[in-house]
């Protein structure tokens, strides 16, 4: 099974896929908190998918509170946020929990994939950044201190929306 396969719900409730999320393009999952010191790589994670975000590409945050309860808002909450604080128009999941015993099925297919300096596993914080092919292929994974216009990070997505 592929991890475009994965059933999860959109930030509205709206029960899906992965896959129809992402329709067919390459994706950057991005584990996303509102009360994180990381929390404005929302505007870069924007900008990316303003410049890159079109039949190709898109950026996907996936809201998660596992780290110190960083992400406590309801769904709606988080949605206003985004939208008002950072005028985020990429996809937003269901919040979901990256790591344990209630790990969601599209972070079980995320977290083999190393880093850029060799560490695979358990997610390591907030704004962890995978990078998928459209065919639902991990290409590469991003520390949540790579910024979303680090050259290593747009140069990857480059390849895959071109």
């Amino acid at each position: 099974m592929s991890i475009l396969d994965a059933k999860i719900a959109r930030l509205d409730r709206t029960q899906t896929t992965l896959g129809e999320i992402t329709a067919g393009r390459a994706a950057l999952l991005v584990n996303v908190a509102s009360r994180c010191g990381l929390t404005p790589q929302y505007a870069g994670l924007e900008r990316l998918h303003e410049e890159y975000g079109d039949e190709t590409f898109t950026v996907v945050g996936i809201p998660c509170n596992q780290f110190y309860g960083q992400e406590p808002g309801t769904a709606e909450e988080i949605a206003e946020f985004c939208s008002s604080t950072y005028g985020v128009t990429f996809p937003m999941t269901e919040k979901i929990e990256v790591n344990g015993e209630g790990r969601h099925e599209i972070y079980a297919g995320l977290v083999d994939t190393p880093t850029e300096k060799g560490e695979a596993g358990d997610v390591s914080w907030n704004f962890e950044k995978f990078l998928v092919a459209a065919d639902g292929t991990v290409v590469a994974r991003f520390s949540p201190q790579v910024e979303p216009d680090d050259p290593r990070l747009v140069d990857a997505v480059k390849a895959l929306a071109s």
